[in-house]
């Protein structure tokens, strides 16, 4: 969908689809999306100074934080990446560098680009693989009457010539129908396909390889002694129209116009989720754990701010990246991030605990409800799930009480209360004798009583 036909209120509207409760949050998110369409649209070089409105969202897991930052992502085919935050480290200690994000981003944003650009030469590209099928089939002719001198003898071997050429066209005018129709799919041809051979470097340094993004295998493939050969394959006739659209879809992509796109389109709409930030908020001490979580914000805090950061495809200016970061901040809080981190998200929201009526909403108003996903999965078994208002009154409860007992996992408890209750049945289908499964409260009291009463609840434990 495209960005100057969403306003606020739709973003949230659409979230409203696939996210139970959270409206702070969704109106937090909408606006901030919303902002990027109206910077973009500022004339003269202020657009440059308008920075995007960060997000910490602030909430125990489960209750739809991941969720809200993909679905925003989604709405707008925005180049979008999660990551958690423990998995990078300052330097003496084992971790990732914080520039990899950007990185992996920039590999996302130009797959949506190059999948695009497919799909609107696909006609195209199906076309060339089907000529080229049809070249290995039933060979061109090639005329013969060029070899020869003779007057009289080049004028009947010419007259040959068409005739065999009007032969052919028929013959492959029926092939091609042939083709169309599937009829050739298991017939074998041999094409040509590119070999790389895995010729590696391998480069020893204090500085991060990782930091050039640079595939030297690439790089090198076509200068190397037998680095880029054609091989010879013999393939069914469908496999070879696959390997055939793909080939001819790539030459008829413009890969420069695509990294400049996919740069363009990070630059622009790009979405980093950044988990569990609150691991890496914590005091200030001089040993420990904390050097290392401060060491980690200072290595995200550049391109928080923005800075430019080198990939195989060129720079990347993160200036106008949103960054919506997240936690549960049970034991530190926001303000317990540096100061200079803290700046850089203006905006915090807080998610609150799921109740059993957020709980049986879920299991059913989504799009992609629990129940409705269950419900089509045992369709492709040959029978029918439903299940009672009673019963989803009931698993909502059990679902409320496990997350009061036990750590609050929101509604991923759902996901094991489900599983649990439709176990016998998962495991025993397919079978001819069960065409209806019918699940009504007393059915689930009876199936999750005794594992509710166990204070352990060993089985909740996801």
């Amino acid at each position: 969908m495209k960005m100057e036909n969403l306003k606020p209120k739709e973003i949230v509207k659409e979230l409203d689809k696939y996210i139970i409760s959270q409206d702070k949050a969704k109106k937090a998110v909408a606006i901030a999306l919303r902002n990027r369409w109206r910077r973009q649209n500022v004339p003269g070089d202020l657009k440059n100074e308008i920075l995007p409105n960060n997000i910490i969202l602030i909430g125990p897991t489960g209750v739809g934080k991941t969720e809200i930052s993909r679905r925003l992502a989604n709405l707008v085919n925005a180049p979008f990446i999660k990551i958690e935050a423990t998995k990078f480290t300052e330097v003496g200690y084992v971790g990732q560098d914080v520039g990899s994000i950007i990185r992996e981003l920039v590999n996302i944003s130009l797959n949506k680009v190059n999948d695009e650009m497919m799909e609107a030469v696909e006609d195209q590209a199906q076309e060339r693989a089907s000529e080229k099928v049809l070249d290995l089939l039933l060979p061109p002719l090639r005329p013969k009457f060029h070899s020869t001198k003779d007057v009289e003898k080049k004028k009947l071997l010419k007259k040959e010539f068409e005739q065999a050429e009007l032969k052919q066209k028929r013959t492959r005018k029926k092939l091609k129908k042939m083709l169309n129709e599937g009829k050739l799919d298991e017939r074998d041809v041999e094409i040509k396909v590119d070999e790389v051979n895995d010729h590696r470097i391998e480069v020893f340094s204090n500085m991060d390889i990782e930091g050039f993004d640079i595939n030297m295998n690439e790089i090198l493939s076509g200068m190397l002694p037998g680095g880029k050969q054609k091989k010879r394959k013999t393939l069914k006739v469908k496999d070879a129209l696959e390997v055939l659209f793909y080939s001819e879809s790539k030459k008829l992509i413009d890969m420069n116009e695509a990294k400049e796109i996919a740069i363009q389109n990070v630059e622009e709409n790009g979405i980093v989720f950044l988990d569990e930030i609150d691991k890496i908020a914590g005091a200030g001490s001089k040993s420990g754990p904390n050097v290392s979580r401060q060491g980690v914000q200072r290595d995200l805090l550049p391109i928080v701010e923005g800075t430019n950061v080198p990939t195989k495809y060129g720079m990347v200016d993160t200036t106008h990246i949103l960054f919506i970061a997240s936690g549960a901040f049970h034991i530190s809080k926001p303000s317990d991030l540096i100061p200079e981190m803290q700046g850089r998200f203006p905006i915090r929201v807080e998610l609150r605990s799921l109740t059993k009526e957020d709980f049986a909403k879920i299991l059913v108003q989504p799009k992609n409800a629990l129940i409705t996903q269950y419900t089509e999965m045992i369709k492709t078994e040959g029978s029918k799930l439903s299940f009672t208002k009673g019963a989803i009154k009931e698993i909502s409860d059990y679902a409320a009480t496990a997350n009061t007992k036990m750590e609050d996992i929101g509604a991923r408890r759902l996901h094991t209360i489900l599983s649990i209750l439709l176990e016998n049945y998962l495991y025993n289908l397919p079978d001819e004798s069960i065409k209806e499964i019918k699940i009504n409260q007393k059915t689930v009291k009876n199936i999750l009583s005794d594992v509710i009463k166990d204070e352990d609840l060993s089985k909740y434990i996801l």
